[in-house]
């Protein structure tokens, strides 16, 4: 007997406490989920959304992705929160740095990553968070398997940041909301232009915060799709 997987359902993972420590003396408070069975086949590292419009480790998506993906896909989930951000784990040290100072956020990330020896990992940005990796991430293409942005908005991200990406080898996947607050998909086919490399796939119907468990249930399967394509399409049940 199976049951339906809703917005509320938390699937058996091994779950922990982490603490990053950045190059700057800060401790970011995070959390990694593993499968209960086996080891994982990569890893989904996650950058949250805008911290002074609401964006935590536990933006929805990111929180289902924690829920469901270790157990649905075989994959680790890391989220934290940036410098200075609250949420039931606990708060990151530091204040907000516009996206610039993120970086040092980012390199604690890859550095635990790294550390911990998780196989193949993918940093997932949403919003604000893909802004960060597009300005940030360049530099550390050899330590990681792909790029997923959720909702760029590509505001922070100038069009020399975008050219340092045109070359790169790895998957830089665009998630893009047909009718996006910021960025919709024809925009973003412009915008995207110094990084031809780049796939942007439309989420029709799907707005900047995809809300709704039919666009949740999109962006973790287009998730799942890169990162462990044996497990996609994700099931929408689990036994009871």
């Amino acid at each position: 007997m199976t049951s339906l997987i809703t917005s509320t359902t938390i699937l058996p993972a091994e779950r922990r406490d982490i603490t990053l420590q950045t190059s700057d003396g800060l401790s970011l408070v995070g959390e990694l989920s593993l499968p209960l069975e086996g080891a994982p086949v990569a890893t989904a590292v996650f950058f949250h959304p805008l911290p002074t419009a609401g964006g935590f480790m536990d933006s929805h998506v990111i929180r289902k992705a924690a829920w469901r993906l270790p157990a649905l896909a075989q994959l680790a989930v890391l989220r934290f929160n940036f410098r200075g951000v609250s949420s039931p784990r606990g708060t990151s040290e530091g204040q907000f740095g516009n996206g610039d100072d993120e970086r040092m956020d980012l390199e604690a990330a890859v550095a635990f990553v790294r550390q911990e020896g998780l196989p193949n990992p993918w940093l997932i940005g949403w919003s604000f968070g893909t802004e960060v990796i597009l300005k940030h991430a360049r530099d550390h293409v050899g330590e990681i398997a792909g790029v997923i942005l959720l909702s760029p908005p590509l505001h922070r991200t100038t069009d020399d940041e975008l050219t340092r990406w045109a070359d790169v080898s790895i998957p830089v996947v665009a998630l893009v909301p047909e009718f996006d607050d910021y960025l919709k998909p024809a925009e973003a086919a412009k915008r995207f232009a110094p990084a031809p490399t780049v796939e942007i796939v439309a989420g029709e119907g799907a707005k900047h915060l995809w809300v709704g468990e039919k666009y949740t249930y999109f962006v973790l399967n287009e998730i799942t799709k890169r990162l462990n394509p044996a497990a996609s399409p994700l099931s929408e049940s689990w036994p009871a």
